[in-house]
């Protein structure tokens, strides 16, 4: 899938001044690390296409009953509610996939 490059960059910058103030590559801190989520988000879903429809509607809305990673919501609580747009949660989510940390 083509995916222009002001997309890529805005998708990294997003992630990089927001996401990973929390979620930082490498360490777990104040929430997972970023590693593992897309570890674990890459085990449950087996293509691009869902990783991102399933990673961007449970920031879009996060909740208990849809976490894939119970017991790190139990050790470092439900992610807040973030007030980003479901189109940039996908492009977050799609740099997440595509990019090695």
């Amino acid at each position: 899938m083509f995916v222009p490059v002001f997309a890529q960059d805005n998708a990294s910058l997003l992630f990089s001044g927001n996401c990973e103030t929390c979620h930082r590559v490498g360490k777990s801190i104040s929430a997972p690390s970023i590693n593992l989520i897309k570890k674990r988000y890459k085990e449950a879903f087996l293509n691009k296409k869902e990783f991102i429809k399933y990673m961007s509607e449970w920031v879009y809305k996060p909740n208990i009953e849809g976490s894939i990673m119970l017991e790190q919501v139990k050790k470092y609580e439900l992610m807040p509610h973030l007030h980003y747009d479901k189109k940039t949660l996908e492009d977050i989510a799609s740099y997440i996939y595509d990019t090695e940390f």
